[in-house]
């Protein structure tokens, strides 16, 4: 069975469109036969956004950006993307733009909401939210240390000016006097340095004598130390201290009025008694110094002995003379 050129012609006709439809629907990333759903959203910058780029949930591919366009004259944007039908999520999930890369690049990430709402289909717009990328947080973060850097700078100048306020022509003139003076008394220490380092060289063997003689007066110091402790010291010591202890001891038994001695401080009796006796005592000797011949008669050619005569005044009997 022959074709005839024209049925060729057709077929070949045909076939181009085919595959210009195909390749059409290539380049603008839509198949020809594909049953995804239509999605759209509104974003007030798209950051560079293109057409083709991948739309993904939980970071898994579903769709591809479809177009963008103008919305209004605000200057919103809208964003139509398509995603495959296999997965479902409620109209109320978000469509959140995100960098997709650190040198830049932007796409659109699904957040799904399951909350019973309707499903989405084909025809709804999104909510729709930018997390700002890695420029955008550097430059949130680099605005205020640039302002805090602003503020130094000036508060730098500021004080410049009042440092060259303060500098004038006189207090400069003061500061090269003080200078001055600080190098003539660095150049005196200098002085003072060298003719120290004179000094000790001249007197080195003088300097190591004293030396050597304080080291023998330590050494002697501490054979005499280990003299004074091998010499019993410590054991003197201990019985200065048993003495001690001994001592306290009898103090207390007195003071608590044990034995002799306790009892004649603390018996007030004996103490009126001996009181008493001394008194006692000291009339009698007065008695024997006033009349003494109440006591001693002597006759020296055997006389007979006169009868002791008692005075009027006598100091033993009145009680109170002392």
């Amino acid at each position: 069975m022959k074709i005839s050129r024209e049925i060729k012609t057709g077929i070949i006709v045909i076939g181009g469109i085919l595959l210009f439809i195909l390749g059409f629907s290539y380049l603008k990333s839509a198949p020809l036969f594909d049953d995804s759903i239509i999605l759209y959203a509104v974003y007030p910058n798209v950051g560079g956004l293109q057409s083709g780029t991948q739309v993904s949930i939980n970071g898994l591919g579903v769709g591809k950006v479809q177009g963008i366009k103008f919305k209004d004259e605000t200057g919103n944007l809208i964003v139509t993307f398509s995603v495959g039908n296999e997965f479902r999520f409620s109209r109320n999930s978000m469509a959140e733009l995100y960098d997709t890369g650190i040198i830049g690049g932007k796409g659109i990430q699904i957040k799904p909401v399951f909350d019973g709402a309707p499903e989405a289909k084909s025809g709804d717009t999104l909510a729709s939210s930018s997390r700002p990328g890695l420029t955008e947080l550097v430059q949130q973060k680099l605005t205020p240390l640039q302002s805090k850097v602003e503020a130094a700078v000036a508060h730098a100048d500021s004080l410049l000016i009042n440092v060259n306020d303060v500098l004038d022509d006189r207090t400069r003139q003061s500061l090269r006097e003080s200078i001055s003076g600080m190098s003539a008394i660095v150049g005196s220490f200098r002085q003072s340095a060298a003719a120290l380092n004179t000094l000790l060289e001249n007197n080195q063997s003088e300097l190591d004598s004293s030396i050597s003689n304080i080291h023998n007066i330590t050494s002697n110091f501490s054979k005499l130390s280990d003299s004074i402790a091998t010499a019993g010291l410590s054991r003197t010591m201990m019985n200065l201290d048993s003495t001690v202890q001994n001592l306290d001891r009898l103090l207390s038994r007195i003071e608590s009025g044990e034995g002799s001695l306790g009892k004649l401080v603390h018996n007030e009796d004996l103490y009126n008694n001996l009181s008493e006796a001394s008194r006692e005592l000291d009339l009698l000797l007065q008695d024997f110094r006033l009349n003494p011949k109440r006591y001693v008669n002597v006759s020296v050619f055997g006389k007979k002995q006169k009868e002791y005569t008692l005075p009027d005044e006598d100091p033993a009997s009145n009680p109170d003379n002392e």
